[in-house]
C-alpha cells in the first residue's frame, strides 16, 4: 500500500515543490501530481528513486496518515521571515516529532499537563497567575526547558538549520509541543520557550492572530522571565549597558530583553531605551550575546534515551520502528541532550529528575 500523503509530507520535509522534485527524480510532474493525489501509485521502482532523493526508507511511504500540524493552529514566532517551504518543512519536522512522541509515549509515562488556560487575562497578569499556580513566586526560573517539561509540555528541537524559523508550539490531543531553534543563543532560546508559552495558554482556542499574538506572546515572556517586583527591586534607575550585562545573569535573558522590560516597567525612558538599543546593535550583542549562558537542555529526553540505550535500544532501532532516517531523530533532539544517542557521555542528572516523573511503563 503507498499512502500519497506521506509522499506529500516527505516532499515539503525536503523543501520541494512537486517540479523541483519531477526533475530530480525524473518523473513527469503530472506522474508526481498524480501520486500525491491517490489516482495512482509508483511503480516499485518510481517508489525506490522517490525514496532515495527524499531521503526516506521506502516503508514509510507505506504506513498510516500522520498527523501534521497545521500551519492555522501551530504559532511561529517569525513568519514575515519565513518562506512557505521553510514553514512547510518546520511542520513536516513537528510531524514526525509527534510520531517520535507516540512512539516514546507508549513505552514512559510522562508528567501530565499542567498548564491554564488565560485566553481573558492579558499577558502581564497571565505570566503572574500561572507563576501563582506553579509555586514560583518571583525567583528567578534557573531552566525553562526543564520547567516546560515538568508541566507537561513536550519539547523538541527544530530539525532546520536556519535561523529564519524561530521556534514554534501546537496543541495536539490535549498536548501541548514546543519546538525550540537549537542553534540561538542559550538566552534567546529561554525567551522563545516562554514566548511559545504564552502563545499555549493565551492562544490554545485561537485569536488574536498574526502581529497582535506575538505582542501578547512577547509580553508574556517577558513578565515570567523578569517579574516585575524582583526587577523593580535590583535594578537601577537610567542603567548603563555595563549593568545591563551584570544584571541578565540575574534572569538568564539577553541584554536586548532586559532593556525592554526595563523600559516597559518605567525604569528607562524612551530617549534612554533608544541609545540603549543603538548601543546593543553597534556592540555586536543582536547577534552574539555576551557573558552567554549555559544552553538549556532536555531531562526527560536525555533519560529516555539513556534507558532506551541501556536495554540496547539505540538511535537506528527507533528510526526501523519509525520508518524514518535516523537523521531526523537526531534533528529533532539536536541540542536537547548532552549525551549522544548511540552511546558515549552520561546524561547528568540534577535535582529536577525528581520532578521529571519518568516512568518506563512498557
Amino acid at each position: 500500500m503507498f499512502n500519497p500523503s506521506r509522499l506529500s509530507l516527505a516532499r515539503k520535509r525536503r523543501g520541494l515543490n512537486k517540479i523541483r522534485l519531477a526533475e530530480l527524480a525524473g518523473i513527469s510532474i503530472r506522474s508526481i501530481s498524480a501520486f500525491e493525489n491517490g489516482e495512482k501509485s509508483p511503480s516499485a521502482e518510481n517508489a525506490a528513486r522517490l525514496a532515495s532523493i527524499l531521503r526516506f526508507p521506502v516503508g514509510f511511504f507505506a504506513g498510516g496518515d500522520l498527523d501534521v500540524p497545521s500551519p492555522h493552529t501551530a504559532s511561529f514566532r517569525a513568519m514575515s521571515r519565513m518562506s512557505a517551504a521553510q514553514r512547510d518543512a518546520a511542520l513536516g519536522a513537528g510531524a514526525l516529532a509527534f510520531l517520535l512522541s507516540d512512539w516514546i509515549e507508549e513505552r514512559f509515562e510522562l508528567p501530565s499537563v499542567d498548564l491554564l488556560d488565560l485566553r481573558e487575562e492579558e499577558p502581564e497578569a497571565a505570566a503572574m497567575a500561572l507563576r501563582q499556580h506553579w509555586g514560583l513566586g518571583e525567583r528567578p526560573i534557573r531552566n525553562m526547558v526543564h520547567l516546560l517539561e515538568a508541566k507537561g509540555v513536550r519539547v523538541f528541537s527544530l530539525a532546520e538549520r536556519t535561523l529564519t524559523v524561530d521556534a514554534f508550539s501546537v496543541w495536539r490531543n490535549e498536548k501541548p509541543f514546543v519546538f525550540l531553534n537549537t542553534l540561538k543563543s542559550a538566552e534567546h532560546g529561554r525567551f522563545d520557550a516562554a514566548h511559545e508559552l504564552g502563545h499555549l495558554i493565551l492562544h490554545k482556542h485561537g485569536g488574536p492572530y498574526g502581529q497582535a499574538a506575538e505582542r501578547e506572546a512577547h509580553a508574556f515572556a517577558s513578565a515570567f522571565l523578569m517579574p516585575k517586583a524582583s526587577v523593580l527591586a535590583v535594578a537601577p534607575r537610567m542603567p548603563t549597558l555595563a549593568h545591563l550585562i551584570q544584571l541578565k545573569k540575574q534572569w538568564i535573558v539577553s541584554v536586548a530583553a532586559l532593556a525592554y522590560r526595563l523600559h516597559v516597567i518605567g525604569l528607562l525612558t524612551d530617549w534612554h531605551y533608544r541609545t540603549l538599543c543603538i548601543e546593543i546593535s553597534e556592540r555586536g550583542y543582536r547577534r552574539e550575546e555576551p557573558n552567554g549562558a549555559q544552553r538549556e537542555t532536555s531531562l526527560i529526553l536525555a533519560k529516555v534515551f539513556s534507558t532506551l540505550r541501556n536495554e540496547g535500544i539505540g538511535k537506528d532501532e527507533i528510526a526501523s520502528a519509525l520508518r524514518i532516517d535516523p537523521v531526523e531523530i537526531d534533528g529533532l533532539v539536536f541540542g536537547l541532550i548532552l549525551l549522544g544517542l548511540d552511546g558515549g557521555g552520561t546524561a547528568r542528572p540534577t535535582s529536577s529528575d525528581r520532578r521529571a516523573n519518568l516512568r518506563v511503563i512498557k
